[in-house]
């Protein structure tokens, strides 16, 4: 298997959690929807070319690690949901309104949301693509050149500096990411890495800490997480130090 190694290296990283009330919270790991928004956008893509999009996203299979475990964020604003062009009110998970007491002044006005982060880590990540197009050449060569500025999950995580650190072969995406020396600034007594691989990949040193049904798809027609895939978190050993 051909793999594209990357490194996300950011001061802000967020990888799109499920959305509770005013809480916009962060997945530890990326999911196939957020790498499908990233090539995209170093394509030139947009949200409209909804087929060609779900069908990159079906083909994408990756394994993560972080190098650098990062600090937990929150970041606090207010949103006015009276402006012209949000002429809904504000809704909750429980299917109610969100509004505080007062007419309806109160029901469209400013409300408050709370956007989660992960602040100074270094994540490498083993990226490979079922056949079709665009290919794992096309792909690179998009993230060495974007069409577009990067960001790591929103327009406000820009990263610090190139996301492409080549290709390899190896058995599987997993197999890769073993393989990858750890950044630089990882620290040297680490000897376990926190990480996420897809099931059936099991010839690296690793040791299981869950699995998980993950929804980390998006349907690009009616822009809406869906479905449920099985992942693996855990911990990754005998990472080869830096170069």
């Amino acid at each position: 298997m051909r793999c594209l190694m990357l490194r996300f290296d950011a001061p802000l990283m967020s990888f799109g959690g499920v959305l509770v009330d005013q809480h916009n919270r962060t997945d530890r790991f990326p999911g196939r929807a957020m790498l499908t928004g990233l090539i995209a956008n170093a394509l030139g893509w947009h949200h409209g070319d909804a087929e060609a999009l779900n069908e990159l996203q079906s083909r994408i299979e990756y394994a993560a690690r972080w190098d650098v475990p990062p600090t937990p964020l929150r970041d606090y604003h207010t949103v006015d949901l009276g402006q012209p062009h949000l002429v809904q009110p504000g809704w909750t998970t429980r299917g109610v309104p969100e509004h505080r007491e007062g007419g309806e002044a109160a029901k469209k006005g400013t409300h408050q949301r709370y956007r989660h982060y992960w602040a100074d880590g270094v994540m490498t990540l083993a990226l490979a693509l079922r056949e079709g197009s665009p290919d794992l050449d096309a792909v690179t060569a998009a993230l060495q050149h974007p069409a577009r500025p990067l960001f790591l999950g929103r327009k406000t995580c820009l990263p610090a500096g190139r996301l492409v650190l080549g290709q390899c072969e190896a058995a599987n995406t997993l197999s890769a990411l073993g393989a990858e020396p750890r950044d630089r600034r990882a620290s040297p007594d680490t000897e376990r890495f926190e990480a996420c691989w897809p099931p059936g990949c099991e010839d690296a040193p690793t040791e299981v800490r869950q699995r998980e049904n993950r929804t980390d798809e998006r349907d690009w027609r009616i822009q809406a997480h869906v479905g449920l895939r099985p992942v693996i978190v855990g911990h990754i050993s005998e990472v080869p130090p830096c170069t």
